[in-house]
């Protein structure tokens, strides 16, 4: 408080004793009635007031949320297509009779090519990867090709009959496909 609020009160007492007189002072302070808040009361109420503003702006601000994650929530979910691996034809290896000579074993070499100048099937799946990627319409179709003996499978999902057409020309152009069987879908 301040100390111009602050009043003293003052007694003066008189005590006599049978070798002296003397006189004795009292002072107290006092402090007058104050019929307002206190500091303290009024910053608590200040302080009450900006976390009840606090709690109802965070109220607000997950009811948005809320309904934003109901908006996300109720459209229709994104389809992955994962892309398998090309099979590889089996490796033979033919073992000797037993007690005779020798025969010779036979390797097929899935990393090289099957005959001089027909790419494996790891080559072709590789070549259509490359081809879908690079081009910019059909890059962001998510087709999905698989290779089997030469024979290409396209399966994923387009908006037109000539979007479907248009993926099956670039993979038929590239070397080593034999055949095409097209299940992409229109919606």
């Amino acid at each position: 408080m301040a100390y111009q609020e602050q009043q003293a009160e003052t007694k003066r007492t008189v005590v006599e004793t049978p070798n002296a007189r003397r006189e004795v002072v009292h002072s107290e302070a006092v402090y007058p009635d104050r019929s307002g808040l206190s500091g303290g009361a009024l910053a608590a109420i200040v302080i009450g007031v900006i976390a009840l503003a606090a709690i109802v702006i965070l109220f607000v601000v997950n009811k948005q949320q809320d309904t934003t994650n109901a908006n996300v929530a109720q459209s229709p979910p994104q389809t992955t297509v994962v892309q398998q691996p090309a099979q590889q034809p089996p490796v033979i290896v033919q073992q000797p009779a037993p007690g005779t000579q020798q025969a010779p074993v036979i390797v097929n070499n899935p990393g090289g090519s099957n005959s001089g100048n027909v790419p494996d099937d790891s080559a072709i799946q590789a070549a259509i990867d490359k081809k879908l990627s690079n081009d910019p319409n059909l890059s962001s179709l998510g087709i999905v090709a698989s290779v089997v003996n030469g024979k290409v499978t396209l399966t994923g999902t387009v908006k037109t009959a000539a979007l479907k057409a248009q993926v099956e020309r670039a993979v038929r152009n590239l070397r080593g496909v034999k055949s095409i069987d097209n299940q992409i879908t229109i919606r």
